[in-house]
């Protein structure tokens, strides 16, 4: 049985490119079968690929293997995937047992465990530091995980969570503004405001890509808002792009609670790469939020950073805890699935192609960027986010390469 999925041995070549771009040329021996299950997730409606990114997996000398109607809630049929040289495949556990690549959005849930063996490659969004369950029985089935939201470009950007960030960072105004309304136990007020009335006061935690997404959208509808953070560069840029309808503030305790307890609308929007999100709003704050005031934690993928988080679904996607409105929904992106998907996958293509070509040694011993994307393999955790959420030991990536098949 091999080390890695695919490409195992072209994880020796030292001077792999840099770019995120396939191999030009590889031995016969180095194409590999990529699978595409349908998500199974509630109300998940979005694929890990298209068919323009089937055609190219094949065109590489891939093979790809689609799930029947995993396209389906992103608009994208069968018929579709077939004329871009996809091979339909009718059930999950066939496709998983064909397949040495799994691709998915979302991380595999406890159906999906037993189809996943040590010979997999699974590349999704894992999010483990959220998750010791996830964690541990991805670790026993002995697959290697990379992870789309840790993986790091030259800039320290993170290039596979962006996408889905400006997803979620535009739609947690526009679900926060839903949730106001007085019928879904909000306080009754409207985002925009109307002449003579004041408009929302919307609070944002966190400057980075989703916050500066829901800060700006908030900012078009003319809420009155504030965007914290701890980055002081970060609050010199916001405050530079932003309107005049923005404040910026350097986040600490002390100014979060004064603001939240004031605020209509409040969105969680931190993130610590591959770790635990802090927790930024204890439960002794609701008290002093007003009654019907929202908040909507984007961070629950990462466990949130409001103590009162836990995930929520799209089919019932809020709940109350001490008089204020929490919309917890963990997929998000998901209700906007068509969009949602071709923002993705355009952003994950170049890296399934570049991790087909190379295999997981060659990721290990990749640039630094894309090596931080290997989180799990064998039974080991080679992240430290991963590890230090949960107390794990943490192995080095050069053990990666010592390993035998």
């Amino acid at each position: 049985m091999r080390a890695a999925p695919c490409g195992s041995h072209a994880g020796s070549v030292k001077d792999a490119p840099a770019e995120m771009s396939p191999t030009k040329t590889r031995p016969r021996e180095a194409q590999c079968t990529v699978g595409v299950p349908r998500e199974i997730k509630e109300q998940e409606n979005r694929v890990a690929l298209v068919p323009s990114g089937a055609y190219a997996l094949v065109k590489d000398g891939h093979s790809v293997l689609v799930q029947a109607g995993a396209g389906e809630g992103s608009g994208l049929s069968d018929d579709e995937y077939r004329s871009a040289g996809a091979t339909i495949i009718p059930d999950a556990d066939t496709l998983f047992d064909r397949a040495e690549i799994i691709v998915k959005v979302k991380e595999p849930l406890a159906e999906e465990y037993r189809r996943i063996k040590p010979r997999h490659l699974v590349f999704t969004y894992f999010h483990f530091a959220a998750s010791r369950e996830l964690t541990e029985a991805m670790m026993r089935t002995g697959a290697a995980c990379i992870a789309y939201e840790t993986i790091v470009d030259r800039e320290g950007r993170l290039p596979l969570l962006t996408p889905m960030s400006e997803v979620a960072g535009r739609m947690s105004v526009l679900a926060g503004a839903g949730a106001l309304e007085r019928q879904r136990g909000g306080r009754g007020v409207l985002v925009t405001g109307v002449p003579g009335v004041m408009p929302a006061r919307v609070v944002v935690l966190g400057g980075g890509v989703v916050g500066y997404n829901a800060a700006r959208v908030a900012a078009g509808l003319g809420a009155l808002v504030q965007i914290f953070d701890i980055n002081l560069d970060r609050l010199r840029y916001l405050d530079e792009v932003m309107p005049a309808n923005v404040t910026t503030l350097h986040s600490n305790p002390f100014s979060i609670r004064k603001a939240v307890a004031h605020a209509d609308l409040v969105i969680g929007a931190v993130l610590v790469p591959g770790a635990r999100a802090p927790v930024l709003i204890p439960r002794s704050y609701l008290k002093e939020m007003q009654p019907g005031s929202v908040i909507v934690d984007v961070a629950v993928d990462q466990g949130g950073c409001v103590e009162t988080c836990h995930p929520t679904t799209h089919a019932h996607p809020t709940y109350e805890v001490d008089g204020v409105i929490h919309y917890c929904v963990a997929n998000m992106p998901g209700a906007v699935a068509r969009t949602s998907t071709f923002a993705l996958t355009n952003a994950t293509l170049p890296f399934l192609q570049r991790i087909a070509a190379i295999g997981v040694r060659g990721v290990a011993r990749a640039e630094p960027g894309l090596a931080k994307g290997l989180n799990i393999w064998r039974g080991k955790i080679y992240h430290e986010g991963v590890s230090s959420a949960f107390e794990l030991p943490l192995s080095p990536l050069e053990e990666v390469m010592a390993q035998e098949d």
